[in-house]
């Protein structure tokens, strides 16, 4: 069963928070003779200078119900030794409220207070935004402190478009039900794909290369494959300014609306093969001396991820050649037994377990090798390797549903830091709200991340690089 509008499946996810704010901030809002409610307050992204918190705002309508509304929104914060002062006001009354605040100063504790209407955004009923210690619930933050030396590059890690996609949320048949785009509106995975790159063409988040990691596509029909390449093409050039890999949802696929597309073996066919790599292809390139290297783990058929032994043997003979260039794989499916042990579809959803130990062994014997990106769980989680490899596992959040985003990485010589981001066009931000309430209002708790898995800070040599 499919969802109807957007205003309804925001209704789910706050009709708890709603509740909850009354209860922390019962003057505010019970002196009002038609009560407003901030909630669903998330502090998304901290760097080393700046701050990004986000909040909704609804309001009951004459039967009772909870309805986005629009209202204005200030942001008081100072140090957390000081008074706190007004740095942000909103300038156009939107119910999606995105406030970001630069200018801070670095590994600095900061205390912060988010109000709309005089109301006062309280976070969610959710366990991320509410453990003990998180910024959510203190009201206070510390900056990231930058590694040494001066910055090199940055990189942009997305994943999980899903180009095509009509119904968001559903994991078996029609359950459990899916979410709509409110009729009238572009269809979300087009949306929301605009947003990262109209994010990426900003001065303050330019990147010098985005990595794709997978599912690009629904499923990869010839037109998906195509108009997703245009929307690509229109913002910068493959194999210049993006590189993307296969995910599941890119496979080769059976049926006749495939054929005419590449032949692909047992009488299948890859349309995704026509606009971007062949099947189990590894993708090779260079950054001012970053290697990057992108992984087809999907398979024929099925969810879950492998490499083929052509496509390993050429990644065995590049680690072994320069073992110790800085390098950055990405794949669309995770690799390491806490991912497969901790996501919502198991071991099975994951890289098979012998190409992962693999894989991870020929990272042992690569020490250039620090971090690997993929998609696939539509996740902000970061996972323990299963060896001895200094390598990061990160998994980032989908573009296509909540918290719809994309992760910067910042090479410094001495290191890098990761933040995540959510997207901030307006049709973004609802789209992004709207589905909070997928999984019957669960979607929080398991793709956020904790703050740490969303903003941290990692130690490193990379002064060779230019």
């Amino acid at each position: 069963m499919s969802c109807c509008g957007p205003s309804r499946r925001t209704l789910l996810s706050a009709i708890g928070l709603a509740a909850l704010a009354s209860l922390a901030d019962p003057g505010s809002v019970r002196a009002q003779p038609n009560p407003l409610f901030a909630t669903d307050l998330e502090v998304v992204t901290v760097t080393d200078q700046s701050v990004i918190l986000t909040w909704t705002t609804v309001a009951p309508d004459p039967s009772g119900r909870l309805l986005p509304v629009d209202t204005g929104a200030e942001v008081r914060l100072g140090p957390a030794d000081s008074a706190l002062t007004t740095v942000y006001a909103e300038e156009e009354p939107t119910p999606f409220h995105y406030a970001e605040i630069d200018g801070l100063e670095p590994g600095r504790p900061y205390r912060f207070e988010a109000r709309s209407n005089g109301v006062r955004a309280v976070p969610a009923l959710s366990l991320t935004t509410r453990i003990p210690g998180s910024p959510e619930s203190t009201g206070e933050f510390t900056t990231l402190t930058p590694p040494p030396g001066r910055p090199l590059r940055t990189v942009a890690l997305a994943n999980d478009v899903h180009y095509g996609e009509q119904v968001s949320g559903l994991v078996v048949d029609n359950l459990p039900p899916g979410f709509r785009q409110e009729p009238g509106l572009p269809p979300y995975p087009e949306v929301m794909l605009a947003a990262v790159l109209d994010d990426l063409r900003r001065p303050d988040r330019a990147a010098d290369l985005l990595l794709i990691a997978g599912d690009l596509t629904a499923e990869a029909k010839p037109e998906q494959s195509r108009s997703v390449r245009g929307h690509l093409d229109s913002w910068g050039a493959q194999d210049r300014d993006y590189l993307a890999v296969r995910g599941n949802h890119d496979r080769p696929h059976l049926g006749s609306e495939y054929q005419g597309c590449v032949p692909a073996p047992a009488d299948h066919y890859d349309c995704w093969a026509e606009q971007f790599n062949p099947r189990q292809q590894l993708i090779e390139h260079e950054l001012g001396g970053l290697r990057l290297l992108g992984l087809d783990t999907s398979e024929l058929d099925g969810s879950g991820g492998s490499i083929e032994r052509p496509q390993f043997d050429r990644l065995g003979e590049l680690l072994r050649e320069d073992p110790d260039r800085p390098t950055l794989v990405f794949g669309h499916h995770p690799v390491t037994i806490e991912s497969g042990l901790t996501n919502t579809a198991g071991p099975g959803f994951v890289l098979n377990r012998p190409d992962s130990i693999e894989l991870q062994t020929l990272y042992e014997r690569a020490p250039g090798v620090f971090l690997q990106h993929s998609g696939h769980t539509h996740r902000n989680r970061r996972t323990r390797p299963d060896t001895g490899a200094a390598v990061e596992y990160l998994e980032v959040a989908a573009v296509k549903e909540y918290p719809g985003g994309y992760s910067l990485l910042r090479l410094y010589e001495g290191g890098y830091m990761i933040n995540f981001y959510k997207t901030r066009t307006a049709a973004a931000r609802r789209w992004s709200a709207t589905t909070r309430g997928e999984y019957f209002g669960l979607l929080p708790d398991y793709t956020l991340g904790t703050f740490a898995d969303r903003n941290h800070v990692v130690l490193r040599d990379f002064s060779g690089l230019s």
